[in-house]
């Protein structure tokens, strides 16, 4: 953060990510991350602004509140970090365990979790509603990218046109809290949508222990809930794709959620046409934006809208953005222009 009541829509974890070649829950080795960090700071008699910052879901945590005691602060901490590994483990596509794990190895999954059925339902919405933009059956593609990048390959058409015939929400079978595949290759990655779930729910953790004014950052899925410091609203900086230091806009809000999507996060490829937000519909990732900010009423949301409207075209992507209640967006081009929703206010 770069001031106490600042955040930033991405940690400085570029590197990180592409070195350990994956992006999504559980994908990270703690060995390559700093010891986690905690720091309280005085603000008049009665008010401590206390964060924490560890591993989690593959990437930077920060918990940031504004709350007269610092144990009663870092208790919650203590308790929505919980609720995040608990949820991590659950949802991870990485770990043997996990029931996303065995949907995948065996093509179906009887009772699931509510928290899966929940995040399933709203990704089969979101496929909906962008006419097939968010796609959680991408995985096969997904897979082929990483592979034949770390074999140092690219992959042909015929590999993909191979692996986009096993992608397809139509051969999601989801009812009666079953999922089943109706193809045996297929495979659900919940990365476009998870991390925000997440969030959202560690927030709610937090508000419970009577921890109302907070921060949640996760690597740019991003949680405001009351006010900063002195009452002030949060102010957010969205980061620069080109990294060059400066931010292209900055917005201040109070409670609210938003995330960040962008080619600059898992790429695979120096020229960064392969990385990991891909067209389902074309089986390669969308070359005409850097990033795309969205805020929405949960993190959940807004990570998922972020990762459709990349996938749009960058004007298509902001119309449907303003034909969504609640919800608003910010477009960098790869060309460096940029574009916003009707209701996007900057800080």
């Amino acid at each position: 953060m770069k001031t106490p009541e600042t955040c930033h829509c991405d940690t400085q974890r570029r590197s990180f990510i592409k070195t350990a070649g994956l992006l999504g829950l559980g994908a990270a080795s703690a060995t390559l991350l700093p010891a986690q960090r905690a720091e309280a700071v005085l603000f008049g008699k009665k008010e401590y602004k206390i964060s924490k910052t560890r591993l989690a879901m593959g990437t930077y945590v920060s918990m940031t509140a504004i709350h007269p005691s610092k144990d009663e602060a870092e208790n919650a901490f203590g308790l929505a970090f919980a609720e995040i590994d608990r949820l991590n483990k659950l949802l991870s596509r990485y770990d043997a365990d996990s029931p996303i794990h065995q949907l995948n190895t065996n093509g179906s999954l009887q009772n699931a979790p509510q928290e899966i059925l929940e995040l399933v339902a709203r990704s089969l919405y979101y496929h909906s509603q962008t006419g097939g933009a968010f796609d959680i059956t991408v995985k096969p593609l997904i897979d082929l990218y990483k592979d034949n990048f770390a074999a140092k390959q690219r992959p042909s058409e015929q590999e993909i046109q191979a692996a986009l015939s096993n992608v397809g929400t139509e051969h999601l079978r989801f009812s009666g809290g079953h999922i089943a595949f109706s193809k045996p290759e297929m495979g659900i990655t919940l990365d476009g949508i998870a991390k925000g779930y997440i969030v959202d729910r560690a927030s709610d953790i937090l508000a419970r222990n009577g921890i109302s004014n907070h921060l949640i950052n996760a690597g740019g899925d991003i949680r405001t809930n009351g006010s900063a410091a002195k009452g002030k609203p949060w102010t957010i900086a969205v980061q620069d794709p080109a990294k060059n230091k400066e931010y292209p806009d900055v917005i201040t809000m109070m409670s609210g959620a938003i995330a960040t999507s962008g080619n600059y996060e898992v790429y695979y490829d120096n020229e960064k046409m392969f990385h990991h937000i891909i067209d389902s519909r074309s089986g390669y990732s969308p070359e005409l934006s850097a990033s795309v900010t969205v805020q929405a009423p949960t993190v959940m949301d807004a990570d998922a809208l972020s990762t459709s409207v990349f996938v749009m075209q960058p004007v298509a992507g902001v119309n449907f953005i303003n034909s969504q209640y609640g919800s608003e967006c910010f477009v960098v081009e790869s060309s460096g222009a940029t574009h916003h929703s009707q209701g996007w206010k900057a800080g």
